[in-house]
């Protein structure tokens, strides 16, 4: 995906308002990385979770060398996926939205795995676009903000992709680059305490990524910086001094970007050990959250943004004020 958004009929603004005592609905993102699903019920202006899963897939790992997702990778992804239809006929769900995203849209045998997910569990996994990717974590993470009329740029630093948009209150411009947490630190930060040397080659090839970025969007235009997605929201975490995960206390809390390169340089120089032991550290973030702080840290640079907003609302509620 690359140049202006053609189509503009989409806002990045929260839905008018949802009508009380409609059914359930879920929305499904399965990543490079994670496999996370939501059901809730419409309210007034927002939505209430009535019941939330997310499990650490790797459905990505092994991906930038072959070319395709691993039968091991396929067969964690399916297990996590029959748990999800489970809760999905528990919950009597009537709409949803199943969505999956870089990893199966970059494998070579994406589709296939599409069809095969679709013959095990009976859901119905649609492979979207980045532009739709774009759109639907803009809407997710700016419905939140209480200003929408200022420029902000939303970075979603994901497993196997970075995307960023900019806009106010609609998409104006959009580009995904391959530079995600997983890709980062397989090709290049596969050690902890990482190697210097490969540091300096990550940066090289993230920063090359970012410049592809900028070509298509002016990223130092924004007035806000807004980031979503694990690897933001766990750096956010450590910059808080969170002794454990707290949403309520990372939800639009704002990051200094001195914070950001502080934390990216520790993580690098930490253990597999030292980092699993963090309170606030999911599991299935250690081996990349050093990847992902570096993107995040480079994206810092990049755009000159002296602070970034952390958002814990991103692609599913997207999804999720899209089903209105």
């Amino acid at each position: 995906m690359s140049g202006k958004q053609k189509n503009k009929s989409k806002s990045m603004q929260s839905p008018s308002i949802i009508t009380e005592g409609l059914p359930l609905f879920a929305a499904l993102d399965l990543g490079t990385n994670s496999c996370r699903m939501l059901i809730a019920r419409p309210r007034k202006n927002d939505f209430e979770v009535i019941d939330a899963f997310s499990k650490t897939v790797y459905l990505g790992k092994g991906m930038d060398s072959t070319g395709k997702l691993s039968n091991s990778a396929m067969r964690r992804t399916i297990s996590a996926l029959h748990v999800c239809q489970k809760k999905l006929n528990q919950n009597d769900v009537k709409y949803s939205r199943l969505v999956a995203t870089a990893a199966c849209r970059q494998a070579l045998n994406g589709r296939d795995f599409i069809k095969r997910v679709r013959k095990d569990t009976k859901l119905k996994l649609e492979i979207i676009k980045p532009s739709e990717e774009a759109r639907l974590a803009v809407i997710g993470s700016v419905g939140h903000l209480k200003a929408k009329t200022e420029q902000v740029l939303v970075v979603d630093i994901g497993g196997g992709s970075t995307e960023f948009v900019l806009g106010k209150t609609e998409v104006e411009y959009a580009k995904s680059v391959n530079i995600g947490c997983v890709r980062m630190s397989e090709r290049h930060l596969n050690k902890a305490p990482q190697d210097p040397l490969a540091i300096q080659k990550a940066i090289q090839d993230i920063d090359e990524a970012i410049a592809d970025a900028a070509y298509i969007v002016p990223i130092k235009e924004a007035k806000t910086l807004i980031a979503v997605a694990g690897t933001a929201t766990t750096v956010a975490a450590a910059a808080l001094g969170l002794s454990e995960y707290d949403r309520h206390a990372i939800h639009l809390s704002r990051i200094p970007a001195a914070k950001v390169f502080e934390i990216a340089q520790m993580f690098s120089l930490m253990s597999r050990e030292e980092i699993a032991a963090l309170g606030y550290m999911h599991p299935g973030r250690v081996d990349v959250i050093a990847a992902g702080s570096l993107v995040l840290s480079r994206v810092m640079l990049a755009t000159g943004a002296i602070e970034f907003v952390a958002s814990e609302s991103d692609i599913l509620d997207g999804m999720a004020w899209a089903l209105d």
